[in-house]
């Protein structure tokens, strides 16, 4: 009796909606681990990495979409920049699962580097990493023009969530993927990668 109570109470606290990991995950999750610790140092965020694939291609090195290749879903354009603009990475190649995995990590470099505070001395990680997500989506320049906006409204530019996301002149299709994108990965798939042993503390609290 005393065991199936314990069943019960453990059920009940698990995620009503948790999305399962695709077992595909985990033969990536080694590589995605050492790659994101060289970028990102030991603390590495490799859950919300993790969580980021799954969004884009989960976990489909073959995933093709109307303007888009890949694990990492780098469309043709960003994939030929990205190799010019970081030769170590080696000619573009959005269907190598291995290029893809490190082109999608020094993007998120490249872009989170050049998120800087207006005013606070530094930008809350939840934060930082929501603006570096929708310049991933979207591209970095709608993200500089969407906290001018924020910052015209009297809102906070150094804030993502309940600020900067409320502003934007993007087409309304764009601004609803766009909003989706951050607030998926770090809410819902992020915690689900944790919980499954995937490396890195919690980025939003």
């Amino acid at each position: 009796m005393v065991w199936s109570v314990l069943v019960l109470l453990l059920v009940s606290c698990a995620p009503v909606n948790a999305e399962p990991i695709p077992s595909a995950a985990k033969g990536h999750q080694r590589e995605l681990t050492r790659l994101a610790q060289q970028e990102f140092g030991l603390n590495a965020p490799v859950a919300l990495f993790a969580a980021q694939i799954h969004q884009e291609s989960t976990w489909r090195p073959d995933a093709r979409s109307p303007f888009a290749n890949g694990l990492a879903q780098f469309t043709p354009d960003t994939a030929e920049w990205i190799a010019q603009a970081y030769p170590s990475l080696g000619r573009a190649a959005p269907f190598s699962p291995a290029w893809s995995l490190r082109a999608m990590l020094v993007y998120n470099r490249h872009i989170k580097q050049r998120i800087n505070p207006v005013y606070d001395a530094a930008i809350p990680a939840c934060d930082h990493w929501a603006m570096t997500l929708s310049g991933y989506n979207g591209g970095p320049g709608w993200v500089s023009r969407d906290r001018r906006l924020a910052t015209e409204a009297g809102d906070n530019p150094d804030r993502w969530f309940d600020h900067v996301e409320h502003h934007t002149a993007r087409a309304d299709w764009a601004r609803t993927e766009n909003r989706h994108y951050p607030r998926r990965i770090l809410l819902e798939l992020e915690p689900t990668y944790r919980r499954a042993g995937w490396h890195g503390g919690a980025v939003c609290p």
